[in-house]
């Protein structure tokens, strides 16, 4: 019976991961890279979106309806700006200006989204990078489905599914614009 070292096995993973495109961090796969080329939307390969499952219709009114709730879930700096790095260096941006990125919940806290899902962060850009749209516009789609979600005009899964479909579209497609 042959022996196979574990390290032997975890670079014969590795190398099999890469053959498919993935790489190893810290025991989990992430992809090699994500595109720009969906900005400004991130790259669903590699920011897909994930909620937070306390956040429901049915507890909205404990939730995200509640003035001041989002602060309570939030994650800290240090743990956004350790990601908005790393992720930076994914997404391949030339400016690596840390400060010209919003490390950006996808599926936004006033909505529902995870907090901490690395599946839910993503280093969203400041500035018009050639869309017409900066992170400030995405800020004020997410506060209005907020109020219309809050207000009983549509309903959360309605209002998640659309900011993940597409923010730009988000309010016209609901009937908000």
């Amino acid at each position: 019976m042959s022996r196979i070292s574990r390290p032997l096995v975890t670079t014969v993973s590795a190398f099999a991961l890469a053959a498919a495109g993935l790489t190893v961090t810290m025991g989990t796969a992430h992809a090699a890279g994500c595109s720009q080329s969906y900005l400004p939307l991130p790259d669903s390969s590699c920011t897909p979106g994930a909620l937070n499952p306390d956040v429901t219709q049915d507890t909205i009114d404990s939730t995200i309806c509640v003035s001041g709730w989002t602060s309570t879930v939030r994650p800290p700096s240090s743990y956004t700006t350790a990601l908005k790095k790393r992720q930076i260096a994914e997404y391949g941006y030339s400016d690596t200006s840390l400060s010209d990125y919003e490390e950006d919940h996808f599926v936004p806290l006033e909505l529902g989204g995870s907090p901490t899902s690395e599946q839910n962060l993503w280093p969203e850009p400041r500035y018009d990078t050639g869309t017409g749209y900066t992170s400030a516009d995405k800020d004020t789609v997410e506060n209005k489905l907020k109020t219309a979600v809050c207000a009983g005009e549509v309903n959360l899964s309605d209002a998640q599914n659309a900011i993940m479909t597409d923010w730009t579209t988000a309010l016209s497609n609901l009937g908000l614009s």
